[in-house]
């Protein structure tokens, strides 16, 4: 059997939108099934998430009893939910039910989920990528690497070497997604 790959990924992060700066250095591990599009998107769900509490889950794309990304207080409440990619309606629905805020990173249309029953489906924060943005980093991610990541009006730069690439991180709540 084959296991995990682990990343080792440094983010020098700026999210102005948020006023954050802080200098990420980040153990991924990449189960086999994972994708890079999803191992890429779980990097930005972390960063662009980032304060204190955070943590990636321990199950990894495998769990449906966690999250992908968490924040939980000193004493081990979940404060947040963050989930990667297209996660079933039942999903959510039970995140909104265990977290007080839940968050959504994406690459993908989640119009489906408005169709869905999901408990307080309007306050769900929703941030789409684009595929090929998302892609494009993607095949630059490897088992080291070192990232810079700018936040600024809901638009990305990053610089991945001597590479710079910008894109989208745009904020809905799910209640506001357009199919």
């Amino acid at each position: 059997m084959i296991g995990a790959t682990i990343h080792n990924v440094t983010v020098a992060l700026s999210d102005v939108d948020r006023g954050v700066y802080e200098t990420l250095e980040l153990r991924m591990a990449r189960h086999p099934s994972e994708s890079m599009r999803y191992l890429v998107t779980r990097l930005f769900a972390y960063a662009l998430s980032y304060e204190e509490g955070i943590a990636f889950s321990k199950g990894g794309i495998s769990s449906t009893d966690e999250p992908p990304v968490s924040i939980r207080d000193l004493t081990g409440v979940l404060l947040a939910w963050i989930d990667v990619g297209s996660p079933a309606a039942p999903r959510l629905h039970k995140a909104t039910k265990a977290a007080k805020r839940v968050a959504l990173f994406t690459c993908a249309d989640v119009a489906y989920l408005e169709r869905e029953e999901i408990h307080r489906k309007e306050e769900i924060d929703v941030t789409s990528l684009d595929a090929s943005f998302v892609d494009t980093l993607a095949e630059r991610i490897d088992r080291r690497t070192e990232i810079e990541l700018v936040r600024t009006g809901g638009a990305l730069y990053v610089t991945i070497g001597s590479n710079h690439f910008e894109g989208a991180a745009l904020a809905k709540r799910l209640g506001a997604v357009q199919g």
